[in-house]
C-alpha cells in the first residue's frame, strides 16, 4: 500500500471555483482575492487579512512591516522550518534561537526571557504541526518588554487555545497554503492582524510599494511583487468554506493514530487537544524514545519508504544549518531541540487517508521498531559478553 505523507484535498467544487475565475478573464487583483482576505480574517477573528504568494513572503513582509532590520535581534525557535530563520536573515536581523517545550514541540516561554538583550526587537512564535503554542504567555511577555510578536500559524489554520485562534494574538500572524497544508491555494500565504496600520503597510510592501488610492505608477516606498492570483484565492476561498469538516476529519485521523500507537513502548505520541485547546494537525508527529539515535530514526524513515510509506523528518535545527556559518546569531540552551529533532518522525495525515492506511502505517512501524529493538538488544548483549 502506497501512503504519501500529504495529499491536497481537492473537490469538484474547488475545481469549478477555479474554472469560473478562468472564464471571467480577471485572473489577478480581482474581487475574489478581497473575499478570501475577508473570510480568512473572519475565521481567525481579526480585523484584516492580506493574501500573498507564500508563507515565506508573509514572514518577510511581517518583519519589514514591523520595521525589523539591520542588527535587530529576533527571538525564535531553532526547531522550525528554515523559512522562519531565512526571513530574519533576509532583513539582516540577528536570529536568537531558544529551546522548545517537549509537551507541544513549540517555543518554551521560560526560555524567551533568558534570551532578551537590549537589541531584541521581536519574537516569532511558531505553532508547529498545528499544535498550539503558549501564545498568550509569550505575547504577554512581548508586550511587557515592548517587543513585537509575530505568530507563525503557517501549519496551524484552525488551531486554537483558550478561545483564541492561532495567529490572532500577536501584532501580526502569518498563514501558508502550500498543498500539504490544511487548506491550499497551490502556493500562497497570508498576513492577519488587528492593526490597520500594519495591514496598510503589508499591502503596500506586497504590491511594489503602492498605496490604495495612489496611481498605479506611484510607489510610496520600495516594495515587492508578492501578490496571490485570483485563481489561487478562488481555490482557497472554496476550501475555507468547508474548514469545519476538514478540521474534524484531521482530528479523527489524529485520534486513530493515538489509539493505535499510545501503548507502543518504543515511542510517545500526541493526544487530541484538551478541552481548551484544538490542534489542526498539519501532520501526526511521534517521538521515538531516548534509546533511539538520529541514525536509528533515519533508518526507520528509509525502511518505511521502502515499504511505500512516506514520513517526514521534521525539523533539522536551524542553528545547525550551513546557511548560519559565519552569520551573526545567538543560541540559548538548545539541548531539547537537538534531542527531540533527532528522534521525531511525522506520519502521513491528509483528508482522504483511510483507516486501512493508518493500520498499514502503524503495523509497519510496530514491526520495524520491534525488530530493531531486538537487534539492538542482541548487539548490546554481544558487546557485554
Amino acid at each position: 500500500m502506497k501512503v504519501p505523507l500529504a495529499r491536497p484535498d481537492i473537490s469538484e467544487d474547488d475545481i469549478q471555483a477555479v474554472v469560473r475565475v478562468l472564464r471571467s478573464g480577471r485572473l489577478s487583483q480581482g474581487s475574489i482575492a478581497r473575499e478570501f482576505e475577508e473570510a480568512l480574517a473572519a475565521h481567525v477573528g481579526v480585523a484584516h487579512g492580506v493574501v500573498v504568494n507564500s508563507g515565506t513572503s508573509a514572514l518577510d513582509l511581517a518583519l519589514r512591516a514591523l520595521r525589523i532590520g539591520d542588527g535587530d535581534e529576533v527571538i525564535l525557535p531553532s526547531f522550525s522550518f528554515m523559512a522562519v530563520t531565512n526571513a530574519v536573515l533576509a532583513v539582516r536581523a540577528v536570529p536568537v534561537f531558544v529551546d522548545i517545550d517537549p509537551r507541544n514541540l513549540n517555543m518554551d516561554p521560560a526560555a524567551v526571557g533568558e534570551a532578551v538583550s537590549e537589541k531584541t526587537k521581536a519574537i516569532i512564535l511558531v505553532h508547529s504541526f498545528g499544535l498550539p503554542a503558549a501564545a498568550e504567555e509569550i505575547v504577554a511577555f512581548g508586550k511587557s518588554h515592548s517587543l513585537a510578536v509575530i505568530e507563525d500559524a503557517c501549519e496551524a489554520l484552525g488551531t486554537a487555545r483558550n478561545g483564541h485562534k492561532a495567529g490572532s494574538l500577536g501584532n501580526i500572524g502569518v498563514l501558508a497554503f502550500y498543498p500539504n497544508k490544511v487548506i491550499t491555494t497551490g502556493e500562497g500565504g497570508a498576513l492577519i492582524t488587528n492593526s490597520s496600520e500594519l495591514a496598510v503597510r503589508v499591502r503596500s510592501l506586497s504590491n511594489q510599494g503602492r498605496r490604495s488610492g495612489a496611481g498605479w505608477f506611484e510607489h510610496l516606498e520600495p516594495g515587492f511583487s508578492c501578490r496571490l492570483s485570483d485563481l489561487g484565492c478562488a481555490l482557497g476561498l472554496q476550501q475555507l468554506s468547508r474548514i469545519a469538516p476538514i478540521l474534524r476529519r484531521r482530528e479523527e485521523l489524529a485520534a486513530s493514530y493515538y489509539r493505535r500507537l499510545q501503548l507502543n513502548t518504543h515511542l510517545s505520541c500526541f493526544a487530541a487537544a484538551s478541552g481548551n485547546e484544538r490542534a489542526s494537525w498539519f501532520t501526526y508527529p511521534i517521538l521515538l524514545n531516548e534509546t533511539f539515535t538520529r541514525q536509528d530514526r533515519d533508518e526507520i524513515w528509509i525502511e518505511l519508504k521502502r515499504r511505500g510509506i512516506e514520513t517526514g523528518r521534521y525539523f533539522a535545527p536551524s542553528h545547525l544549518q550551513p546557511a548560519l556559518r559565519g552569520v551573526p546569531h545567538r543560541c540559548g540552551d538548545l539541548s531539547r531541540t537537538i534531542s527531540l529533532s533527532e528522534r521525531l518522525l511525522c506520519l502521513p495525515l491528509f483528508g482522504s487517508l483511510s483507516e486501512a492506511q493508518i493500520d498499514s502505517v502503524c503495523e509497519a512501524l510496530d514491526e520495524i521498531l520491534n525488530g530493531r529493538t531486538c537487534w539492538r538488544g542482541a548487539a548490546q548483549a554481544a558487546v557485554n559478553w
